[in-house]
């Protein structure tokens, strides 16, 4: 890949993905803060918000390729030059990241940057798949899902919980458990009431959040709405027949 390589953005994912650039050997510089201009550098990686990419990529002289870790951005971003992204597929938290054997979204202007964006995977143990722009939206959804909302889902089982006087580490194992089933098994992982069309006990689930924390009956209505879609599909083994919507009568 080229060298020397500059990360802009002294954020979470920035400062990991130098720090294990670094670990691998590979010539670094920064995190630099936005309005670098890569004078010297054969490659400048931008780890910056989605809304400053654009300015930063801006800023970066003529020679370096230039390129980003957004998600859901295409390369029209970086402007008429040639670019490259790389998405890795996994949440920084302040302690860094370990992005062994860890999927990122790659892709290139030109068939070289496609094979540097390859490589600065490579280097810190990431494994590339291309996703192209028209793609990179519905990609980066699906990751928010299965990542950012997937906390959410926790947190609010875990204030629900916290009413019964217990701690949300009780649910880790079966969170867990879940998660492991469905990555093996995909759909046919579905478990539960609404997949057993266990109707009185998805009202009364229903019933105890109304009472408990109402703020959160919206969100479980979407949820068991979106489960029962999912049940009656047929791809979750032995789904039952439909049951009604939580908080819909039963016809």
């Amino acid at each position: 890949m080229p060298s020397p390589t500059a990360v802009v953005g002294g954020g979470r994912l920035g400062t990991a993905l130098a720090a294990a650039l670094r670990h691998a050997g590979v010539p670094v510089s920064g995190p630099h803060g936005r309005g670098y201009t890569g004078a010297g550098d054969a490659l400048v990686l931008l780890c910056v918000p989605d809304d400053a990419i654009a300015a930063a990529a801006a800023c970066v002289g003529p020679g370096p390729l230039v390129g980003h870790c957004s998600g859901a951005s295409g390369l029209d971003v970086l402007g008429d030059r040639e670019g490259l992204s790389v998405h890795p597929l996994m949440t920084v938290t302040p302690e860094g990241a370990d992005f062994t054997e860890v999927w990122a979204a790659v892709d290139g202007s030109t068939p070289r940057a496609v094979q540097v964006a390859q490589a600065l995977a490579a280097a810190v143990g990431l494994r590339s798949v291309r996703v192209v722009g028209a793609d990179r939206v519905a990609y980066h959804a699906a990751a928010s899902i299965a990542a950012n909302y997937l906390i959410t889902v926790e947190s609010a089982a875990a204030e629900l919980l916290a009413t019964a006087g217990l701690d949300h580490r009780i649910l880790v194992p079966l969170a867990r458990a879940a998660l492991e089933n469905w990555a093996r098994a995909g759909d046919a992982a579905l478990t539960g009431p609404v997949a057993r069309g266990d109707r009185g006990t998805v009202a009364r689930h229903r019933a105890a959040v109304l009472e408990r924390k109402p703020e959160l009956l919206d969100l479980l209505d979407a949820l068991v709405a979106a489960t029962q879609r999912l049940a009656v599909t047929g791809r979750a083994a032995g789904a039952p027949a439909a049951i009604p919507s939580a908080g819909q009568p039963d016809r």
